[in-house]
C-alpha cells in the first residue's frame, strides 16, 4: 500500500477544540502528553494512539472517540 493510502483515518479534533473552546496547549496540559505529539495526532500523521491517551483525550473534550475520529 503506498505510504499516502496507509490508512483513512480522519482526525476531528480542530472541530472539537474550536466547540470547546480550548487550545491544543490547553488540551496537552489536561491529557499529559507533549504538545508536539498532540500536533502529529491532529494533523492526521500518527500512526497510532494507547487507549489511555484516547481515553484522557475524551474525557478532557467530554466526547466520544467517534467524535474524534471518523474512517473514510
Amino acid at each position: 500500500m503506498p505510504p499516502e493510502e496507509e490508512h483513512r483515518v480522519q482526525v476531528h479534533l480542530d472541530k472539537l477544540l474550536a466547540a470547546r473552546g480550548i487550545t491544543l496547549t490547553e488540551l496537552a496540559d489536561q491529557v499529559g502528553i507533549t504538545l508536539a505529539n498532540l500536533s502529529i495526532l491532529k494533523n492526521g500523521r500518527a500512526r497510532a494512539i494507547r487507549f489511555s491517551t484516547l481515553t484522557a483525550l475524551c474525557h478532557a473534550l467530554d466526547c466520544q472517540p467517534g467524535d474524534l475520529f471518523t474512517v473514510q
